[in-house]
């Protein structure tokens, strides 16, 4: 928020009050042709005004950890081993989709030096190390807070009238924004007067407006804002403010699915990952598990000091019985946690359809629309990641397609009702066992398919790709990019282990048809896929299939592309226990 202001105003012009019986600290009259009222400089609605217009350095406390300055755009960071420039507040966010990735991780972030901090009066000051950094984030209010106020605004523009020596209307200026108003204030003299073009407006936190007719009214509306609400001076960059009414009403707007689960310190993710919590408004809970079953319970919200607590009570659900702090909200997620080691983390599917099970012409409707790209198999618990980036065309007449865009098997494909009455998609695949399987349809969206047996270890998700993703200009260009010419690999890392040498001597061709070529010493030595598409969360991925063997095999992902420049793409792939970073770069 706006750094701690030190010293509020400069003395200005001095008005005699020898006639004047009553104390005149707040506001003067000067007389004229039309008596204005005046704020004297070091007055305290002064200083209410100089802390509503000061600089807010809280936003980007998830970088310098102090709200009374804040860095100034553009920097670079690393943020668990990957580099980030920093343009705007909207890049922050970046940074804290990284430190959510994985909820047990050590995240560790490092400002690239120098950079220039911004102060809560829009001076600026040259920072050259960690430490100098620090020392002046230890000269913020305890706590973190600092002295600005932020849940209302000054509308601008606003108009200043200043006083001569005489007391009489000497100028006139008009202010468009904060830092005007700030620097206007602190380049008065000592008890300088200045009054207001009233009307004028303010915007409260929650978008109303106020409109004020004079001091008095401003003074009252800008001290009554300063506990109006959370102003999130804190280190915690994920207590995002919400109220129970909202937690209601983000609950029963989608489908959740449930991406973790840590009860009494041990991780049961496993047990319960990807069943998915349906609420409704009359206070019930559906939980359909991966078998195809439901689980009812109810569900209820409160309000306590710490926020919203969401209970769930379930007969058979037992590890979701508690009283739960939701301690964020985010963007499509809600994490919950209570005290003695307990944490859920929901994600909203609101691409799901959880209403009656979908008759078969709509799942072979679905199938038969466009090709279907192999994001995960798995056959009796192992992964298959020699068919990764494979893709699937089901045709008419019961004909199916995988291919890896030079060698194609064929086989057979069907949609009906397994022995258990839920409806599976059936392949018989000769030449490739890996799918030929009855798969039980778990999840129906309109881009992504999952299939699975859990008891025995089957799974299978499908993303779909609709021509070739060629109307997605992103995906156009980044293919382009890599079809450029030669690529060496300039880093690749698994949590702090650095094991880029043993890449450092492989050139790799990305070719037209998803084919990609490794070649040493101008031999080939290696041929495997790859491909870019945008997934079903509207995510840019690059998958990489160079097979399950040796040192490439490594590098067989289906990578996040974090970055991608004209002679440079980062790619990152983030599990519960590592996370891998992966550079290709022109040489």
């Amino acid at each position: 928020m706006k750094k701690l202001i030190s010293n509020f105003f400069y003395a200005g012009l001095f008005l005699l009050a020898l006639n004047f019986t009553a104390c005149q600290d707040e506001f003067e009259e000067v007389g004229g042709p039309q008596e204005q009222e005046t704020i004297i400089a070091n007055s305290n609605t002064a200083q209410l005004i100089q802390k509503t217009s000061a600089q807010d350095g809280s936003y980007d406390n998830i970088v310098d950890r102090a709200s009374c300055f804040a860095l100034k755009f553009p920097y670079t960071v690393e943020v668990n081993g990957i580099q980030i420039t920093i343009d705007s507040k909207e890049d922050l966010h970046t940074i804290e989709e990284i430190f959510d990735e994985l909820e047990d991780d050590d995240d560790i972030l490092d400002i690239i030096f120098p950079i220039t901090i911004t102060l809560s009066d829009y001076s600026e000051i040259i920072i050259q190390s960690k430490d100098q950094l620090e020392e002046m984030a230890r000269e913020c209010l305890e706590g973190g807070d600092d002295d600005d106020i932020e849940c209302i605004d000054f509308v601008y523009p606003i108009t200043l009238f200043t006083f001569d020596v005489n007391n009489q209307l000497s100028g006139e200026v008009k202010i468009e924004s904060d830092e005007q108003m700030r620097k206007f204030f602190s380049e008065l003299e000592d008890n300088a007067l200045v009054s207001i073009d009233f009307p004028i407006t303010l915007k409260k936190y929650d978008g109303t407006d106020i409109v004020v007719e004079n001091n008095t009214a401003l003074a009252a509306a800008l001290s009554n804002a300063k506990d109006d609400c959370d102003e999130d001076d804190d280190d915690d960059y994920n207590d995002d403010d919400f109220t129970k009414e909202r937690l209601d009403a983000y609950l029963v707007e989608c489908p959740w699915e449930v991406r973790e689960v840590l009860r009494d310190d041990v991780d049961q993710t496993g047990q319960y990952f990807e069943y998915l919590m349906t609420f409704a408004e009359d206070g019930s809970v559906v939980v359909k598990v991966a078998t195809g079953n439901t689980i009812n319970g109810t569900w209820s919200t409160t309000q306590s000091d710490h926020g919203p607590l969401l209970t769930l009570e379930f007969d058979t659900l037992v590890d979701f019985n508690l009283e739960w702090v939701v301690y964020e909200i985010g963007e499509g997620k809600i994490k919950l946690f209570a005290e003695g080691g307990n944490r859920i983390v929901l994600k909203q599917r609101c691409d799901l359809n959880l209403g009656e099970q979908p008759d078969p012409e709509t799942l072979r409707a679905i199938l038969g629309e466009c090709s279907w790209i192999i994001k995960k198999v798995k056959n009796q618990g192992e992964e298959i990641e020699r068919l990764l980036g494979y893709e699937f065309k089901f045709m008419a007449e019961g004909v199916v397609t995988l291919s890896n865009g030079v060698s194609t098997s064929e086989g057979t494909w069907e949609i009906g009702l397994n022995s258990q009455l839920v409806l599976s998609l059936m392949i018989t695949m000769g030449d490739e066992p890996g799918v030929s399987f009855e798969w039980p349809l778990r999840d129906l969206a309109n881009d992504r398919l999952k299939f699975d047996v859990e008891d025995i270890g089957y799974e299978l998700i499908l993303q779909r790709v609709c021509n070739d993703n060629a109307d997605d200009e992103d995906v156009a260009e980044i293919r382009n990019i890599m079809m450029g010419g030669t690529w060496m690999v300039a880093q690749y890392k698994e949590n702090s282990v650095d094991i880029t040498s043993e890449y450092s001597s492989m050139d790799f061709n990305f070719d037209t048809l998803n084919q990609v070529e490794v070649s040493m010493d101008a031999s080939v030595i290696n041929t495997g896929l790859w491909r870019v598409l945008r997934n079903h969360d509207g995510v840019l991925k690059f998958y990489l299939n160079l097979g399950a063997e040796g040192s490439l095999g490594e590098l067989t992902e289906d990578w996040y592309i974090n970055m991608v420049e004209a002679n440079r793409i980062e790619l990152v792939h983030e599990q519960e226990s590592s996370t891998e970073i992966l550079v290709f770069e022109k040489p």
